[in-house]
């Protein structure tokens, strides 16, 4: 498969054997999603095949699925049994049509269709659909709400339980991991243990997919490894792989330098001639070992601006929700200029409403949040959406900063991880994380001396987390951070703030 003049496989092949969960990784733009959407018929490959063995159930975790209006989150749980229900209606049918004939067909089929309800546990699908509502704390959000008026986040979840409840033969995760907390990842690691079907996920949470597969399969470089074993395993043996490669590609570019010596030397001598046409003829046969290639690195720095204040933002019996209706506790907190803090609440808790609520785009039911007079905020909104997603990330950057020169707002991409070539494709063509790439480079540009940052690492790869990990360490100014991946929070705050618990703590050095 290729996109313009960016080949992302080329011959690549593996298979997935019943039973197996396959994890899938790679740099971001890597084309991991791209597999996806080739192994589930959205596009069609340059050349290639995939095969499914025959019969198979596939679930695919789509989070922009089409949802009919005014459909309730119950409701649509509840469709992941659609089939069943289809088939009590007929079961009931055929009952009426023996009552009205009394003919003994219609009771034979009504009675396996009987039978293959009660195999299938159709009537306990309510204690199911409350297990899998508990398990992703959906509770939180509704059983009632319509889904419509529903966050990205909170679509997503919803549509991931849908998935979870259709017990498919083949499970296909894109992030699964995205916009839940601790808790709930702990319960869908717990429910992909004991999920006896075949599943591909896609994650950047290594410590999830380390507890969930068996198998792994590394997209880079145009090529498809794949490994038996755990993530870490898998790894390890890349890296085995990587450092056999290196060694054999400089043993070989010893040789080529002795042969080209002995060439150059002895060429021109008519007693010598013959053998060094012959290792001409060597070098032209010899295959040609490739160094171990490596990824493109992204470095973050974000711009700081001095504060006048000691006091950074004073939060005061801030009651936060929608429609009148508060979904926590006041809450009451402050920063000193300079400290960092984590909020930590498991999804639906109210982490973003309380974000935005301090930040004034969502208003307030109650309470104060005020920011010193020289505060100068930079916020970073979990959700990948845009305003034209036609542009392409130059553009956006160029209508953003119509007064910095296009090379410097390249320059600045490159930094983020995002090619010449990603710079000038629209931004609905890149993927999760190169988008994500770009809204942290166009952060880059704003000086400020706060930042606000809710999920920044949903669908960034290891070492892209790492460096933005690193730039926020040295940020000098404030830093709010919501993140679900307790390891890139650790030792980045000050202070950690539960949500849930509505409880706050100083975080030891």
């Amino acid at each position: 498969m290729a996109y313009a003049e960016k080949t992302l496989y080329e011959d690549a092949s593996f298979e997935l054997q019943v039973g197996e969960h396959m994890g899938i990784v790679g740099q971001n733009g890597a084309g991991k999603s791209t597999l996806i959407r080739i192994i589930t018929e959205q596009i069609l490959p340059l050349s290639g095949k995939i095969e499914w063995a025959k019969g198979l159930k596939i679930g695919y975790l789509d989070q922009y699925a089409e949802i009919p209006a005014g459909m309730t989150l119950v409701d649509f749980l509840h469709t992941a049994y659609q089939d069943l229900y289809d088939k009590q209606a007929r079961m009931t049918d055929l009952y009426n049509k023996y009552a009205e004939t009394m003919d003994d067909k219609f009771m034979e089929r009504a009675g396996r269709m009987q039978e293959e309800l009660d195999a299938a546990n159709f009537y306990d699908i309510d204690t199911q659909i409350e297990q899998v509502i508990t398990g992703l704390g959906l509770d939180a959000i509704g059983r009632d709400r319509e889904l419509e008026a529903m966050s990205g986040g909170q679509r997503a979840k919803v549509i991931l339980a849908k998935l979870l409840l259709e017990n498919d033969d083949v499970i296909i995760l894109d992030e699964p991991t995205n916009y839940l907390d601790v808790a709930h990842i702990e319960w869908l690691e717990g429910f992909l243990q004991s999920f006896e079907g075949a599943a591909m996920i896609i994650s950047h949470d290594f410590d999830f997919l380390d507890q969930v597969t068996n198998a792994i399969i590394d997209v880079s470089f145009g090529k498809i490894t794949k490994y038996r074993g755990s993530f870490k395993k898998a790894m390890h043996q890349k890296e085995e792989r990587a450092e056999q490669q290196l060694r054999e590609y400089e043993k070989q570019q010893n040789e080529i330098e002795k042969a080209e010596k002995f060439i150059a030397k002895n060429k021109a001598r008519a007693s010598t001639s013959k053998q060094a046409r012959s290792r001409e003829k060597m070098l032209n046969r010899m295959e040609k070992i490739d160094p171990p290639s490596s990824n493109q690195k992204a470095k973050f720095n974000f711009p700081y601006v001095n504060s006048q204040s000691a006091n950074a933002v004073t939060v005061k019996d801030l009651s936060v929700g929608y429609d009148g209706q508060a979904i926590l506790e006041p809450v009451t907190f402050s920063i000193t200029t300079g400290q960092k803090i984590v909020f930590q609440g498991f999804n639906g808790a109210g982490k973003s409403t309380l974000i935005k609520t301090i930040l004034g785009i969502i208003p307030a039911i109650a309470g104060t949040s005020d920011f010193s007079p020289s505060a100068i905020v930079n916020y970073f909104d979990q959700d990948l959406e845009w305003d034209d997603d036609q542009k392409t990330p130059l553009q956006e950057m160029q209508d953003r900063f119509p007064t910095i020169m296009p090379k410097e707002l390249r320059t600045r991409l490159a930094g983020a991880g995002i090619n010449a070539e990603n710079a000038s494709k629209p931004l609905y063509q890149l993927s999760g994380g190169e988008q994500t790439k770009v809204k942290l480079a166009i952060m880059e540009m704003k000086p400020s001396n706060f930042l606000i940052l809710d999920e920044p690492t949903n669908h960034l790869d290891e070492e892209t987390k790492q460096a933005l990990y690193k730039a926020i360490q040295a940020f000098p100014g404030n830093a709010i951070i919501v993140s679900h991946e307790t390891s890139f929070t650790q030792g980045l705050a000050d202070k950690t703030l539960n949500v849930a618990a509505l409880s706050y703590k100083e975080n030891p050095d």
